[in-house]
């Protein structure tokens, strides 16, 4: 079992940033693939980004390809997302998302909600125009 919980959310005007974070406890978190999931009002779940347990991979959604940065720190136990020149359209809940992964060789479907084992309870993002 991991617990997740996201903070650093708020609002922005477009074309700022912004870091969110993600900061996991209660089993190892280099045990953990981990990603970035939004979901505006009226709107289904949508991937934005994802990281393998080291790092060694990372994935974005088309959307925020260049603009949004995926990392983490193991020994702190934390992921990040760092958004930058935010649009009107970024505006979402943004949830954060474990999977846990013990295997070398395990397939990881990153960027749909199946891929997941675990989430936290969002942290809010509004962009103003």
């Amino acid at each position: 079992q991991v617990m997740l919980v996201e903070s650093g959310g708020g609002l922005v005007q477009a074309g700022d940033s912004l870091r969110l974070s993600c900061a996991a406890s209660g089993r190892t978190f280099s045990h953990y693939h981990m990603g970035w999931f939004r979901q505006a009002p009226g709107k289904e779940r949508e991937f934005v980004a994802g990281i393998s347990r080291s790092a060694s991979n990372t994935y974005y959604a088309d959307s925020v390809e260049g603009r949004f940065t995926i990392f983490r720190d193991n020994d702190k136990n934390t992921m990040y997302l760092q958004m930058n020149s935010l649009k009107p359209e970024d505006a979402a809940i943004y949830i954060c998302a474990a999977k846990l992964q013990e295997s070398s060789t395990g397939i990881w479907f990153y960027n749909t909600e199946t891929g997941y084992d675990y989430w936290g309870q969002g942290t809010q993002v509004t962009v103003s125009s």
